[in-house]
């Protein structure tokens, strides 16, 4: 007989914003607080050496998870350092008088405030849409690009659907144009593979606490060749990482990170294949009452990430009459603290009554069946509970 695990309330369902802390991880960062403190930068004792040694070792797990060589990655305090690096770095090492960058209109919040911040600067973006299903017109996307064009920035996947757009055929019109590509990976890297070799990527940014590592750390890969990548530091002091980012390393993240990195790497496999199984039977018990829909593709998405939309709610009060039995989200953490719609699911097309009653839901290591089906039947609860008020 199967053991029934008891459910931890409330049911966390919202690892897209963060994930917790692997112990294993915890684990490995430890004495690195306390008994081995040293400052990476000391080269002229013990304490030091040990600490460069670990950073080294790091460094190495977090570029064999993205098929990276060591010399290519730079660590930061997270993504949306490394998009800041990655895009203001390059456009100030380029010469052209005249800059362009492509993204596109459902791109995180860190690569769109970017952009208009440098729109302030004299540099021309171009804002993609996108398809209903979320995806990205390529033919459209190959017709944008201009004589000026420096940079193609497109995320790997979409933080509120999981929509996996086709990095490598991106890469491919890049690469055709000589033009560079930036992928802000943050959700992709540790849940589906990443190669940045593979799929002709040029800079890709990611954080360690997507993937149950510790928060305020991230990388910044960047391609030293075909071609090699050029950027100008955006923080300056001491010339660490190889000039690109000045600062005392974290070494305790540093490590938690590179441990992150590696269970991803060795459990990636089986893990994406058990959340796909969780996700599909949520999305199939909770499609049985009717009036449900998902939001974006499902041909290509991430296996842990669904947006549902509830026909006939108050969104409102769904979120909040839910809130004690489980955790989720209406759209990014960067996002949620606005009352204003997703504007993912807006330049998707969506209305505004579907929008109100989207929800997000990511699944993660520590989900169990038994979250599923307690999840499950909180939700189909409230939503009957609302038809049925609506209907009276």
């Amino acid at each position: 007989m199967k053991e029934i695990m008891a459910v931890k309330l409330p049911v966390y369902l919202d690892n897209n914003a963060t994930t917790p802390m692997d112990p294993r991880v915890l684990e490995e960062m430890l004495p690195y607080f306390c008994e081995k403190f040293g400052n990476a930068a000391s080269r002229t004792h013990s304490y030091g050496w040990e600490a460069e040694e670990a950073v080294d070792i790091a460094r190495e797990q977090v570029a064999a998870l993205i098929g990276a060589h060591t010399n290519e990655i730079v660590f930061t305090s997270g993504a949306t350092e490394a998009v800041n690096l990655a895009i203001k770095g390059v456009l100030e090492a380029d010469e052209r008088t005249h800059q362009h960058i492509i993204t596109i209109s459902t791109e995180h919040k860190a690569v769109l405030d970017t952009c208009r911040h440098l729109e302030n600067n004299a540099v021309h973006v171009t804002y993609l849409p996108v398809e209903r299903d979320g995806t990205v017109d390529l033919q459209l996307l190959q017709k944008s690009i201009t004589g000026s064009t420096v940079m193609i920035c497109i995320m790997y996947a979409n933080n509120e659907t999981g929509v996996v757009h086709p990095i490598r055929e991106i890469a491919a019109i890049a690469r055709q144009h000589h033009v560079l590509l930036l992928t802000d990976a943050t959700q992709a890297v540790g849940k589906i593979p990443v190669n940045v070799e593979e799929d002709g990527i040029d800079l890709l940014a990611f954080s360690a606490h997507k993937m149950y590592g510790p928060k305020g750390m991230g990388a910044l890969y960047v391609r030293k060749k075909n071609p090699a990548v050029t950027l100008t530091a955006q923080i300056d002091g001491g010339g660490h990482e190889r000039n690109m980012r000045s600062g005392t390393l974290n070494v305790p993240g540093i490590v938690g990170f590179g441990k992150a990195c590696e269970l991803c790497l060795e459990e990636m496999n089986a893990e994406s294949m058990r959340l796909a199984k969780l996700r599909d039977q949520f999305e199939t018990e909770l499609t049985a009452i009717g009036g449900i829909s998902i939001n974006g593709t499902t041909a290509s998405r991430l296996p842990h990430t669904t947006n549902i939309a509830f026909e006939g709610t108050e969104g409102e009060k769904l979120i909040f009459e839910a809130g004690s039995d489980i955790a989720f989200s209406r759209s990014s953490a960067c996002s949620s603290a606005t009352l204003q719609p997703s504007y993912v699911l807006k330049a998707m097309g969506l209305s505004d009554e579907t929008i109100h009653n989207s929800f997000r839901f990511s699944f993660g290591r520590f989900s169990t069946e038994e979250d599923v089906a307690h999840s499950v039947k909180v939700l189909s609860s409230i939503v009957k509970a609302h038809r049925s008020e609506r209907d009276q």
